[in-house]
């Protein structure tokens, strides 16, 4: 028998269903070429990590001792999360621990980050998620997004309309609440796309669907739409509070809904498109023509047959949980952001409370009341990606120490002096790349909350009116695109295993060039022609 005749047909849903972030050499089906290349890759991190620690904290630099060792260690840990020498998770409680051996802060405060409101909604989410792929919900929705007029005829209409529906969504969703939503349903949509292909033999009979391009464009889309749309209203993500009452409290000018909205759109817009078209051509779908699909998915639709149980069970715990996500921004629109109403309801519907009180109706809800069976069992929950929840945990943690430790303003300050910042313009690019930067190795939001403090000051010091170098850092704080610790958002979808951590930063570093360039460029143009930031 050939080795061609014993191979075993892919089980899709199984692969999607039981995906892992991080595997081994031994369990992925590479060629030659790329077996060769990861195992370059992952040996020079091995070694390359500890040496780049070590030599920069021999370096004689003028920085407080605290600060040298965070920055050490977090170099290290950058080197082993780009090379993946070891699982990325382990790699950020490797950092963790180090910093508490090596006395940056005591571990009760370092460790107190890992209770993170993002991190109960990681929980939740991807208990949801699981069991909407484990009863076929996912798949419902997707045959539902592929039957839409003219949509489902081509992988590249899929990928953009999914694109749109996340934009919009998070511009009153949270990104996180957003992409956790979702992701189902693109798991559903990438299931369908992996079986046409190997049914058409498009595909080899034991191809791995974690590593097919259009998962990897359809997934990042997902990420960076998120982060996209998010920019459009003031309460589409945490950064733009933040950066919001610090720019009132710095210039004493409010920005209303309205105007935020003005100059986010061309802004979104822009990016959006660019994010098509360059996730697209960096990640090329291997089939365009979905063709024949409306009869595949009839069929399949048919085959599905009416709802059971434990559809309608995790129907109910997802409506739920989505109603109380979207509930404070409708409060929002309503009443507006700052009244006593909203504040009322997002005090007291804390995405990660909401997450987590949704997953819990999975177990409170019954399939079988005889045999006591719920919606889920504890062992669903034990498959979740448990991996990337930690390695979110210590990107949580480096951030808050790049802010407690004084790293990331004397960075700032440091680099500000160096160049000479003197006027609008130049205060303005400084404040994106630092933004960017520091959101690439931290959150979104602990990129805008470090950041932004560190621009006005800069900008004062300078002559200069703050209010446009620091809402253009507040809305870079929201383009950190490359790594998972990046945004939540990327977190999430490079948690379904279908994103390599090198793609995501081989798409994210074209995004991070490209926003920063629409920011600086659009940003000032707009808020000149609103009038804005005169006071």
């Amino acid at each position: 028998m050939t080795a061609e005749s014993q191979r075993t047909r892919t089980d899709v849903d199984k692969a999607l269903l039981g995906h892992a972030t991080y595997r081994s050499l031994g369990e992925q089906r590479l060629s030659p070429a790329e077996e060769r290349f990861e195992k370059g890759r992952r040996t020079v991190g091995l070694f390359l990590a500890p040496i780049v620690t070590i030599v920069f904290l021999a370096l004689p630099l003028n920085l407080q001792p605290q600060q040298q060792v965070l920055a050490g260690i977090l170099l290290g840990v950058i080197v082993l999360w780009v090379s993946e020498a070891v699982p990325i998770p382990i790699g950020g409680l490797i950092g963790v621990a180090l910093i508490v051996i090596l006395q940056v802060a005591p571990a009760d405060d370092v460790l107190a980050n890992f209770g993170s409101s993002t991190v109960f909604t990681f929980i939740g989410a991807f208990i949801l998620a699981q069991a909407m792929l484990k009863h076929g919900v996912a798949r419902r929705f997707a045959f539902r997004i592929l039957a839409l007029p003219r949509v489902g005829q081509s992988t590249v209409g899929v990928i953009v309309a999914f694109g749109a529906v996340t934009c919009l969504l998070s511009a009153f969703v949270s990104n996180t609440a957003t992409v956790a939503m979702l992701l189902p349903t693109a798991m559903g949509i990438l299931s369908v796309i992996a079986k046409l292909l190997q049914d058409r033999g498009l595909v080899a009979e034991d191809f791995d669907p974690l590593r097919l391009r259009v998962g990897a464009a359809l997934m990042l889309m997902l990420a960076y739409g998120a982060s996209v749309g998010g920019l459009l209203t003031p309460v589409g993500s945490p950064p733009n509070l933040i950066g919001r009452g610090l720019i009132e409290e710095a210039t004493g000018e409010r920005i209303s809904f309205a105007q935020w909205v003005a100059v986010a759109v061309p802004i979104c817009l822009l990016m959006f498109v660019a994010l098509a078209v360059v996730l697209l051509l960096i990640n090329k779908p291997e089939i365009r023509r979905i063709d024949g699909v409306a009869e595949y998915v009839v069929e399949q639709r048919a085959a599905l047959g009416p709802l059971s149980r434990a559809e309608k069970n995790t129907l109910i715990a997802f409506g739920v949980t989505v109603s109380l996500w979207i509930l404070p921004g409708i409060v929002a629109l309503v009443a507006g952001n700052d009244s006593a109403a909203y504040d009322a309801v997002s005090e007291r519907l804390d995405e990660g409370i909401v997450a987590v009180f949704g997953a819990s109706l999975l177990y409170l809800l019954p399939t079988d009341w005889g045999n006591r069976e719920f919606t889920l069992r504890w062992r669903d929950a034990q498959q979740i990606d448990w991996g990337t929840i930690l390695l979110f945990g210590t990107g949580i943690i480096f951030g808050a120490l790049l802010a407690d430790t004084g790293l990331a303003r004397t960075l700032g300050e440091a680099v500000s002096s160096g160049l000479g910042l003197a006027n609008v313009v130049t205060i303005t690019v400084f404040a994106v790349l630092l933004a960017i930067l520091v959101s690439e190795t931290t959150s979104n939001t602990a990129s805008a909350a470090v950041v932004v403090p560190i621009v006005i000051p800069i900008a004062v010091a300078a002559g200069v009116n703050p209010f446009v170098p620091a809402l253009a850092a507040t809305f870079a704080a929201s383009f950190g695109f490359m790594l998972p610790v990046s945004t939540p958002q990327n977190a999430i979808v490079y948690g379904s295993g279908v994103v390599p951590i090198t793609t995501m930063i081989r798409s994210g570093a074209a995004f991070d060039v490209i926003g920063a360039i629409l920011i600086v460029v659009f940003l000032p143009v707009m808020v000149a022609v609103l009038g804005l930031g005169v006071v």
